[in-house]
């Protein structure tokens, strides 16, 4: 194994570390909250043998390691939040749920490192209504009883929010929820949040998911939330993780994705991503030509 697939190897099964790019004016940093193991049956049908070909995407446990945070986006004095973490809690495995142990709480002390309190945040950008993404949003700020963005409005994609009820299987309750409430501005397809910040509505994985387009420097970044869960998929879209709402839906916009990721200037951020949370689709994969994810910090 030469050094480069060692380090790929060795970032595939660790959660992501604080990583910056610049587009132009704009500066975007991975800011991680937590992680969480997700077993090979977070997608449904895979063979076992699939996973054996390709052990580089399990950790010690055999699980897949996913990353839990945000992204932070930032423009002069100006900062936008996509995701909000898990929040300060935790849960153990459960046999039940194709999930391993997932815990947060590090964002708030990762946004002081780059010297941001949560009172510079001007707008938390949601791309969907699980817990993983709602974690600061909601939950109490620690001594406080009040959620820590107290000046921040929550940008929810519309359909998103109508069909908030469709997320409470998926353990984002109706407490949840009420909090939200009085903080949601719904946005819709092709609005622009921020400067050079837009909103693709991508439907699939939950009723309104929501991508978020970032321009910049002749580049554009794609921050796609959970239409991806792990780099494989790249070489995989018709892989539905077993959360998709409508996996049909899902799929279809996964393979566009893999397409669009693949066009001059273009870079993603998969938020679960493991440590490769930002990278670009290039031709590698087993037989050397098929899409791949290319780490590009």
């Amino acid at each position: 194994m030469n050094n480069a697939v060692r380090d790929l190897t060795e970032r595939l099964r660790r959660p992501a570390s604080m990583r910056s790019l610049r587009l132009g004016d704009t500066t975007v940093t991975y800011v991680p909250d937590g992680a969480v193991r997700l077993t090979p049956r977070f997608f449904p049908g895979i063979p076992q043998h699939v996973w054996d070909e390709a052990p580089e995407y399990l950790d010690e446990s055999g699980n897949l390691v996913a990353s839990i945070g945000g992204l932070l986006v930032e423009r002069g004095d100006r900062a936008l939040l996509i995701d909000a973490g898990f929040g300060p809690q935790s849960l153990p495995a459960d046999d039940r749920n194709p999930h391993g142990a997932i815990h947060g709480g590090a964002l708030l002390d990762n946004l002081a490192v780059l010297g941001r309190t949560p009172g510079d945040i001007e707008a938390v950008a949601i791309t969907h209504l699980h817990i993983d993404h709602l974690g600061w949003a909601w939950h109490p700020a620690p001594g406080g009883t009040r959620p820590v963005f107290t000046g921040a409005d929550y940008l929810v994609a519309e359909p998103e929010w109508t069909h908030r009820h469709l997320v409470v299987e998926h353990g984002t309750s109706r407490e949840m929820l009420g909090i939200l409430e009085t903080r949601v501005r719904t946005v819709s397809d092709g609005e622009e949040i921020f400067p050079d910040v837009r909103v693709r509505i991508t439907p699939g994985h939950t009723a309104g998911h929501t991508a978020y387009i970032i321009s910049g420097g002749g580049q554009r970044l794609i921050a796609f939330g959970d239409a991806l869960h792990t780099p494989i998929q790249i070489g995989h879209p018709e892989w539905s993780a077993i959360s998709d709402h409508d996996p049909a839906l899902a799929t279809g916009f996964r393979r566009r994705l893999v397409a669009e990721l693949s066009e001059p200037g273009t870079i993603g951020f998969g938020i679960h991503f493991a440590d490769v949370v930002f990278g670009q689709v290039k031709p590698g994969g087993v037989s050397g030509d098929e899409p791949a994810w290319q780490p590009v910090a």
